[in-house]
């Protein structure tokens, strides 16, 4: 079930989310740290306030779907997961390793908790899609929220599954997009421009609710609003930096899938207000 905390405590448990995903990257070496920085806020707001799931029972037949369609950000994922109840939090020590349930793209088959197995970007807003509609035909109140990145936002597939949606008013059917505006590797602008994003989601038949995406407040009023909306399908644009929380990490792209140093470690965690007893491993 949904597990409603407050607002503080809210914006606490994404602080500390945060550093552990950081440090989850730290500890592997690996993994991409720039898009699970900005989506912090959000997904804390889907698992600790909204969505109706049970880690107990994870595949509930009844539970709210969620689909991380820009797939690589596990190391957000899996911290979510294991603080919302899924698997210990110690696998997390495990992360991308030979043999781990907890590979750098989440895998349904291996992972609790996890709705879709994504890594190629731009599919996974199709099998939102997907789940939405069969929800309908099986006259299920469950609701599906999918999260995708400004990168598979120029994909064919992508609109594909939007127009398909817009046209059937899927009311079940959320999806968050985590517009930091860069990918891989440049700023969007500098690539394929994707603006503007709002209208081309109105003209596909979506209701458009545009968010700061790391002010909690606006997080929880945003997400509320498009639950609340029944219409039809909701596209919820978060406002977001890439790498937020960690300044020498924000809006540069060479943080997309870069491992920090020790060093860059200690200064990060440090800048998320870490306790002593979190920095002593990253000391030299």
């Amino acid at each position: 079930m949904a597990e409603i905390i407050q607002i503080d405590e809210l914006v606490d448990l994404a602080k500390r989310i945060r550093r552990k995903l950081l440090v989850t990257v730290g500890r592997a070496e690996c993994g991409h740290l720039g898009g699970s920085l900005s989506a912090v806020e959000v997904l804390t707001a889907l698992y600790f306030h909204f969505l109706r799931i049970d880690p107990s029972k994870p595949e509930w037949e009844d539970r709210d779907r969620f689909v991380l369609s820009k797939g690589h950000n596990t190391p957000l994922y899996y911290t979510v997961l294991a603080f919302r109840g899924y698997f210990p939090v110690d696998w997390l020590d495990t992360y991308d390793c030979m043999d781990s349930r907890l590979q750098g793209h989440p895998d349904m088959t291996k992972t609790p908790g996890v709705d879709m197995t994504t890594g190629s970007l731009g599919q996974g807003i199709s099998a939102a899609l997907g789940m939405a509609m069969a929800g309908k035909l099986l006259h299920k109140n469950f609701r599906v929220f999918v999260m995708i990145g400004d990168g598979e936002f120029q994909e064919g597939q992508v609109w594909e599954a939007i127009m398909y949606a817009g046209a059937h008013r899927l009311n079940n059917l959320i999806c968050v997009m985590d517009h930091n505006k860069l990918q891989l590797a440049s700023i969007i602008e500098e690539g394929l421009p994707i603006g503007p994003v709002a209208p081309k989601w109105e003209a596909f038949g979506w209701k458009v609710i545009e968010i700061d995406g790391h002010d909690m407040e606006m997080v929880i009023d945003g997400l509320k609003r498009a639950i609340a909306y029944g219409k039809g399908p909701v596209a919820v644009v978060a406002h977001t930096l890439k790498g937020k929380g960690v300044s020498f990490m924000e809006q540069v792209v060479k943080w997309h899938s870069t491992p920090p140093s020790r060093e860059e470690m200690l200064k990060a965690l440090q800048e998320l207000d870490a306790p002593e007893e979190e920095l002593a491993e990253w000391r030299s």
